[in-house]
């Protein structure tokens, strides 16, 4: 599945869960509060699956995102590329993602 990079642009979370630091997301339970990640989720889940994203007067494989609480928290996602590797093992192609 395609990561993606998670940079944490502004906080001034209540919480003390988001410090400015830069996540890669690889899986469903990423390291930061639920309210931001229902409102962070539906684009991840866009972009891990071939999305194009409209991002300011344009289309990206990119997104920002408020915090539901005020806005205390942005953060800047964007699709990391993820090389394929083709190999043969007895004869029959197979890959590796890296």
């Amino acid at each position: 599945m395609s990561r993606i990079k998670k940079t944490v642009v502004e906080s001034k979370c209540r919480s003390g869960y988001h410090k400015k630091v830069i996540v890669i997301i690889e899986d469903l339970c990423p390291p930061f509060c639920h309210e931001l990640w229902n409102c962070a989720y539906p684009l991840v889940y866009a972009l891990q699956n071939g999305a194009i994203l409209d991002y300011g007067n344009g289309k990206a494989s990119a997104f920002d995102v408020k915090c539901p609480d005020g806005g205390r928290v942005t953060i800047h996602g964007i699709l990391i590329m993820i090389k394929i590797q083709f190999t043969k093992i007895n004869n029959k192609q197979l890959y590796l993602s890296g």
